[in-house]
């Protein structure tokens, strides 16, 4: 056992923790960063890029089948899924490849391989072979898919988000147990290239959507092409020869058991601080294991230990794991003379169709912190020209503004194009802009985007005028 000291260590190879590994070299730094897994990012090799390359085969089939709609007539599609997932692998391991040649321009003395445990605030263990005597320490460790254990009685029939993409063939069905945005894109994808898939929903919520109205548009709409189960609960998985038997039962008790190839646990993620021996830290720790932490500063109580990405449990996405990253390690390196980083206004993204994004400050949270204070103006997208020219005319969009400063607080919507109308509305949010100031940018015709104007100015009418009692229903859970 061979014991080094450092200025900085970081735990965790992912977005995260390269990004903090570089910003505390940033101010001159000796770090190491210790990776016990495979190297190479979340995203680039099981999350957002592969994924997109399966939604990409998957709106190419879709437009096939819409084609007829618009007087084209292509004749029948015939989806090759192994040539799906073959483009799927090959660009996944591209993607993979750019990082690696990251890695590999990383000094082979700043990196370390195994996994590290705390054996107090300042001291981590790697393996059986090293001892890292650190001035400060980043946990940039990640999260995992859960997946219930009575579950595991399938065996390899019960799979999580990160297997789909070394399938070399697409299987004949899928059952997709939980609709958030990893549930909801991979089992639309899956249902559009020609694999029968049930989603299976324990509640009625929709990706990260939390206003009522946005919230039944988006169920409404998506259930009219998936068979999507809302209030129903999974109450066994179990081999059944060379499928898995998926039992249920639904609000009003029905019963159905049902075979599938596969069933895709899409649940949820934990956060992956179970093995890191904290409680050797004194750190305070919440119901979920995770260190107590300040969100500005990314440092967990006044200890000399930062936490960034995933393994913080707060919103498991890149660009905020980067953000967390580069805030957790600047600080890490500048200890004990921290100071809050650029937390960016928070923006989400689920790449099912229609599209569904949430932009700043969400309605559940406005009806906590701005009760009474806060107006909507929205637009459906039914009649909205742009939306009806490309016949993706379903949705809505609702946003929000303060009663008395004019500003303009967030938005969710449900829609077309609206990974590009959630950067607009995210820009226009952190920099501080008032409804007014939003509504004297230009909008171009005839443009989706229009339809964010049509929202505006509906919210800057309830803004010029006491809407504090018209707002209250707004608030109901089911308004």
């Amino acid at each position: 056992m061979k014991t080094i000291q450092v200025d900085v260590a970081v735990i965790g190879g992912g977005t995260a923790g390269m990004t903090a590994y570089r910003a505390a070299r940033a101010r001159g730094k000796r770090v190491v960063m210790i990776e016990g897994g495979p190297y190479g990012t979340t995203c680039a090799r099981v999350g957002c890029m592969p994924s997109k390359l399966l939604i990409a085969a998957a709106e190419a089939a879709h437009a096939v089948a819409a084609a007829p709609a618009f007087g084209v007539h292509a004749g029948p599609a015939r989806i090759d899924g192994a040539a799906v997932m073959a483009r799927v692998r090959s660009e996944r391991d591209r993607f993979v490849g750019f990082v690696l040649e990251s890695i590999d321009g990383i000094p082979a003395e700043d990196k370390i391989g195994g996994y590290a445990r705390f054996l107090d605030a300042r001291r981590l263990q790697v393996d059986q072979h090293t001892v890292v005597e650190a001035g400060s320490v980043v946990i940039a460790t990640g999260s995992t898919a859960s997946v219930p254990p009575d579950w595991e009685k399938a065996g390899d029939r019960v799979i999580i988000s990160d297997d789909v993409f070394d399938w070399t063939d697409l299987p004949a069905s899928v059952a997709v147990v939980g609709s958030g945005v990893i549930g909801l894109e991979l089992g639309q994808a899956l249902h559009r290239l020609g694999v029968r898939v049930t989603l299976f929903a324990r509640g009625s919520s929709v990706a990260q959507l939390s206003d009522p109205l946005v919230l039944q548009t988006a169920a409404r709409t998506l259930s009219e092409e998936l068979d999507l189960r809302f209030q129903t609960r999974v109450t066994g998985v179990a081999a059944d020869g060379a499928a898995a038997l998926v039992s249920s039962v639904d609000s009003a008790g029905k019963q159905r058991s049902e075979r599938f190839d596969y069933v895709l646990a899409a649940i949820g993620r934990s956060p992956n601080v179970g093995r890191l021996g904290l409680e050797l830290t004194g750190l305070a720790l919440d119901e979920r294991g995770v260190p107590l932490y300040d969100g500005g500063t990314m440092q967990c109580g006044d200890s000399a230990i930062f936490i960034a990405g995933d393994a913080d449990d707060e919103l498991p996405i890149l660009p905020e794991a980067a953000d967390q990253g580069r805030i957790a390690g600047d600080n890490a390196a500048r200890y004990p003379q921290v100071r809050p980083g650029l937390r960016r206004t928070p923006l989400t993204v689920a790449f099912c169709e229609p599209q569904i994004a949430s932009v700043g400050a969400r309605h559940r949270d406005l009806c906590d912190s701005h009760a009474g204070k806060f107006a909507v103006g929205a637009v459906s997208f039914e009649n909205q020209g742009r939306s009806r020219v490309m016949l993706q005319n379903r949705g809505m969009l609702r946003v929000y503004g303060e009663f008395g400063s004019g500003r303009f607080l967030g938005a969710e919507m449900v829609g077309p194009r609206a990974e590009h109308i959630g950067h607009l509305l995210a820009w226009a949010c952190q920099a501080g802009l008032t409804v007014a100031a939003m509504l004297d940018m230009p909008f171009y015709h005839p443009v989706v985007e229009e339809g964010v104007r049509t929202a505006l100015r509906e919210l800057a009418s309830h803004l010029s005028k006491d809407g504090a009692e018209q707002l209250c229903q707004d608030c109901t859970p089911g308004a």
